[in-house]
C-alpha cells in the first residue's frame, strides 16, 4: 500500500485484530468483536477504494473534473465486488477486465462476504461471523484493494 491514509487506517484496523487475540478463550466475546470488526473492515474497503479514485483524479484530471469525480464517489457505498468492478469500469474497462480476472474466486467471495455480513449486522440480524473468517475476507480484501492501487500508479 502505498497511500499514507489508507496505511495508517489499515494500521488502526490492525491493530484491533491483535486486541482480539486477548480474548482468545471467551468464544462469545470474540463473536461479537468479529462482528464489530466486519463493519469497519467494511469501511475500510469503502474508503480505500474512494481514495485511490479520488487520488488517481486529482493526479490525472482537471480541478473541475476532479471535483466532479471526488463528489460523485461519495455515492459509492456498502462495496461488494460487482460495485467495485463498475466503478472501476467508469475509470477504464480494462481495468475492470482485469480486475474481475484477478479477483474471481476467493478475493469476490471474501469481499461480498464482508458486504452480506456488514448488512445483516446493520439491520439487526442474527450472523455467525467468526474471527478467524473476518480476520481471512480481511486480508483478501486488502489484496483487492492493492490490485486497484497498482491499477492506478503502475
Amino acid at each position: 500500500m502505498k497511500n499514507r491514509e489508507i496505511i495508517s487506517n489499515k494500521q488502526k484496523l490492525d491493530h484491533l485484530f491483535k486486541k482480539i487475540t486477548a480474548f482468545s478463550e471467551d468464544t462469545d466475546l470474540q463473536s461479537h468483536w468479529a462482528r464489530y470488526l466486519c463493519i469497519l473492515v467494511s469501511g475500510f474497503l469503502e474508503t480505500s477504494v474512494r481514495i485511490i479514485y479520488r487520488e488517481y483524479a486529482k493526479s490525472k484530471a482537471t480541478p473541475q473534473v476532479a471535483n466532479f469525480v471526488v463528489g460523485k464517489l461519495e455515492d459509492f457505498q456498502n462495496p461488494k465486488m460487482e460495485k467495485i468492478l463498475q466503478l472501476t469500469g467508469l475509470f477504464s474497462t480494462d481495468w475492470a477486465n482485469e480486475l474481475r480476472l484477478e479477483t474471481d474466486g476467493e478475493l469476490k467471495d471474501a469481499v461480498d462476504s464482508i458486504a452480506n455480513n456488514r448488512n445483516q449486522i446493520a439491520h439487526g440480524g442474527s450472523v455467525g461471523i467468526s474471527y478467524s473468517q473476518i480476520k481471512g475476507y480481511y486480508e483478501r480484501a486488502i489484496k483487492v484493494i492493492e490490485l486497484i492501487e497498482n491499477q492506478c500508479s503502475p
